[in-house]
């Protein structure tokens, strides 16, 4: 009886040599000195929507708007951020900040 097969001993065994300019899987990508360009205003704002979407602690924020949900907050005493109310105050008609995050998905 000979050696028990495994199903590795049905591929061919593949040696790799580093590459030309000596890179290895271990070694990071070189870095290109680049910033991330500042956020706009509005993305900025938006971002503080979606912070304020995913806070819990504010109660759930599907089936009603970011102002609504705003508003249930403060009359249920949990705080929430002035900021917040003013970002939607000055985009009174505009869905992409009255609307919260999970807007665009089917309930």
């Amino acid at each position: 009886m000979g050696r028990k097969r495994l199903i590795t001993d049905s591929y061919p065994v593949v040696k790799r040599r580093e590459g030309s300019a000596g890179h290895s899987k271990g070694e990071l990508a070189p870095d290109l000195g680049e910033e991330p360009l500042p956020l706009s205003v509005d993305e900025e704002e938006l971002e503080l929507l979606r912070q304020f979407d995913l806070a819990w602690q504010y109660g759930p924020c599907t089936g009603i708007t970011r102002l609504q949900r705003w508003h249930r907050a403060e009359q249920m005493g949990l705080k929430p951020p002035p900021e917040v109310h003013q970002v939607l105050q000055s985009h009174p008609g505009d869905p992409r900040f009255q609307c919260s995050l999970w807007h665009f998905y089917p309930l």
